[in-house]
C-alpha cells in the first residue's frame, strides 16, 4: 500500500508539473495575442500612407498581422483545451491519490485494533477461571 501511494504522489507531481507547464504556455500565447492585436489595431488605423504603394503595403502587413492574430488565437484555443485537460488529470490524480491514502489509513487503524484485540485475548489466556 506504501509503495502505491507514492507511486499516486509521484504520478500527482508529474501531473502538476505538465499542468504547470500548459498554464505557462497559455499565457504566453495570450501575451502574444495581446501583444498582435494591438499591432494589428495600431496599423490598421495608420493613415500617414502618401501614395498608393504605401496604401498598399500597410494594407497588406495589416492582413498579414491579422491572418498572425486568427493563428494565434487558434493556438491559444487549443493550448487552452490543453490546459484544462491537464487541470482535470491533476484533480484525478490527487483524488487517486486521496483515495490511496485514506484505504491506508482504514487499513493501519485495522491493523491496529486487531493487535489491541490480540493484545486482549493474550493477556485473558494467562488468567484462571476465577479471574
Amino acid at each position: 500500500m506504501r509503495r502505491l501511494e507514492r507511486l499516486r504522489a509521484i504520478t500527482k507531481q508529474q501531473a502538476a508539473g505538465e499542468s504547470a507547464q500548459a498554464e505557462r504556455v497559455l499565457a504566453q500565447l495570450h501575451e502574444l495575442t495581446d501583444r498582435t492585436r494591438g499591432l494589428t489595431e495600431e496599423y490598421s488605423a495608420r493613415g500617414d500612407a502618401v501614395d498608393g504603394y504605401m496604401l498598399t503595403q500597410s494594407s497588406r502587413f495589416a492582413a498579414g498581422l491579422c491572418k498572425i492574430l486568427h493563428s494565434t488565437n487558434q493556438e491559444a484555443g487549443t493550448a487552452q483545451v490543453i490546459a484544462d485537460r491537464k487541470r482535470a488529470d491533476l484533480a484525478s490524480a490527487e483524488r487517486r491519490r486521496a483515495a490511496v491514502e485514506d484505504r491506508l489509513n482504514i487499513e493501519e487503524r485495522a491493523i491496529s485494533r486487531r493487535e489491541d484485540f490480540r493484545q486482549i485475548e493474550a493477556k485473558s489466556k494467562f488468567g484462571t477461571d476465577l479471574d
